[in-house]
């Protein structure tokens, strides 16, 4: 059972107050920390809906367990945060910070992650459905065996990723995405958009599934008419 917890009670004391002050998780309606400084603090299993926390700085903030549901979070900073089983959903995330975070298990679904930084985090366990990640920062995250619920990479850093035996499912896209070094061994890409791709490395595609039509462009990418 939450504690739930508006926007008018947390004028009187601090978040910090509030949690000491009770033993049950809280759950925080409409309530905006935008701009404020929340690093360090133990936030484990708070329920956040439909709060805002634009440019919010949460840097080695425990937010284990949490649920964060249609937030505005556009350009905070999660940076060395633990977020091990959090779970995002239907949030805006538009270049948030998450390096050296721990994100083991965390779930995105329904978020838009424009220009989200993801370098340097421990991703066991991570997973992202009907996510935009445009020139999103995913460099040496594991994708294997995982399915790719229509998710939108476009222009983002994608190398060293794992996406081997990975499937697209639902659409999804690699347009313009940088793959250097990333391996595709045995995925199914056929659901994907491969718009711009280069193929400076066809070696990373060895074994990769893609329809005649993206086999096509691909090979036009590179001069050559079918």
């Amino acid at each position: 059972d939450y504690v739930t917890v508006d926007a008018e009670q947390l004028e009187e004391v601090s978040l910090a107050e509030l949690i000491a002050s009770h033993s049950q998780p809280l759950w925080l309606t409409g309530v905006d920390f935008s701009g404020q400084k929340l690093s360090r603090l133990d936030l484990r299993g708070i329920r956040f809906e439909r709060c805002l926390f634009a440019g919010t700085d949460l840097t080695a903030a425990d937010l284990s367990d949490t649920d964060w549901r249609n937030c505005r979070a556009a350009q905070a900073v999660f940076r060395s945060a633990t977020l091990e089983d959090a779970r995002f959903s239907n949030s805006d995330l538009n270049n948030t910070l998450w390096q050296r975070s721990k994100l083991a298990h965390a779930t995105f679904e329904g978020c838009k992650l424009t220009g989200a930084n993801f370098a340097d985090t421990a991703t066991l366990g991570l997973s992202f459905k009907d996510c935009v990640l445009r020139s999103a920062c995913l460099s040496g995250i594991s994708f294997y065996k995982t399915e790719l619920h229509n998710l939108d990479f476009a222009d983002a850093d994608l190398s060293y990723c794992d996406f081997r035996h990975a499937v697209f499912v639902d659409g999804g896209s690699l347009s313009m995405a940088r793959v250097n070094n990333a391996r595709f061994d045995q995925a199914d890409l056929r659901e994907a958009s491969l718009h711009g791709l280069r193929l400076t490395d066809a070696k990373l595609f060895k074994g990769a599934t893609i329809s005649k039509s993206q086999a096509t462009m691909l090979l036009a990418g590179l001069g050559l008419e079918v």
